[in-house]
């Protein structure tokens, strides 16, 4: 039998068991079951949801890059991207010489999240908007370097779907054994 977990990663966080080095904390202090390994990873200053799984057949799947599983997240950036920068997006930008591909991104309504600690920088002179941006890669910092290569830098990032498996209400630090249709749910595009 394995075990295949959702997980809402809290922003400060390694997504890995054993430290850096740095100040930043690690899931071993979350208690999950033994032999579950994180399926990718987000940055410590990323939030969201991350899948543990000890069923190799899964992780195998995901990572994957010819099966190009989406993943879904909630990006806060500095100044409200026009339709050029949106369009740029979509198409795919050119980070350290290598277009990415092409993504879905959308304007959204600031999502309901709990509020950052720390909180993010706010300057009043700069106003802030939300985006929904799927993206089928998942290169070092992909989509803060996306965002800044059109002009907006990004402030907070959530995942907020891997698949067709959303964040949903999960609290922050929370995680929960999905069971098979959930996890049929993370390899469907």
């Amino acid at each position: 039998m394995t075990t295949t977990i959702a997980l809402h990663k809290p922003w400060g966080m390694l997504s890995r068991f054993t430290s850096d080095g740095s100040s930043n904390r690690t899931l071993a202090e979350l208690s999950l079951p033994r032999g579950v390994y994180p399926v990718g990873r987000l940055d410590a200053d990323s939030e969201g949801l991350l899948i543990l799984s000890d069923d190799k057949q899964l992780v195998d799947r995901l990572l994957a890059p010819e099966r190009a599983h989406a993943k879904t997240y909630w990006v806060q950036v500095e100044r409200v991207p026009d339709d050029d920068a949106l369009a740029q997006l979509r198409a795919g930008v050119v980070i350290a010489g290598r277009r990415t591909l092409p993504a879905t991104v959308r304007l959204i309504d600031e999502p309901a999240l709990p509020t950052r600690d720390p909180p993010i920088r706010y300057r009043r002179s700069v106003p802030t908007c939300w985006l929904e941006l799927a993206i089928v890669e998942g290169k070092n910092r992909q989509v803060r370097k996306m965002t800044a290569a059109v002009g907006h830098a990004t402030l907070r990032l959530v995942r907020a779907a891997i698949g067709k498996l959303e964040l949903g209400g999960l609290p922050r630090g929370a995680w929960r054994v999905l069971d098979d249709d959930e996890r049929r749910l993370v390899v469907s595009r």
